[in-house]
């Protein structure tokens, strides 16, 4: 099977490939649109816009994909990114080099002959 380079398609061709896919799934797991509106909690119209590929909200996206077990596809987004060891030394050396510096702590109580004494 050809892996089509989903940089290339335009946002419509992509939201119309999940809804197909969803579409296609929950078919799989005979489940009827109306079933799978109850059961993600969202209208039945909105369901066949999805399948549709006109996915308007997130959250009704995210409550079907979870309703029919696909949750996990957005799994590497929840994933927080590995630094390599290399970042990672250069992250440590420049928050050092960027350290604040502190004030000292020396005081100079005497008055020299050139200062002013009212």
């Amino acid at each position: 099977m050809a892996f089509e380079n989903i940089y290339t398609l335009t946002d419509n061709a992509i939201q119309e490939k999940i809804g197909k896919r969803l579409k296609s799934l929950r078919l799989r797991q005979n489940i009827t649109q109306s079933r799978l509106a109850i059961e993600a909690q969202v209208s039945l119209s909105s369901i066949k816009k999805i399948e549709k590929g006109e996915i308007g909200s997130f959250d009704s996206f995210l409550r079907v994909i979870r309703t029919l077990g696909t949750l996990d596809v957005l799994q590497p987004l929840m994933e927080e990114m590995q630094m390599s060891p290399n970042e990672y030394y250069e992250f440590v050396n420049s928050a050092r080099r960027k350290a604040r510096k502190r004030a000292t702590s020396k005081t100079n109580n005497t008055i020299t002959k050139e200062e002013s004494t009212w």
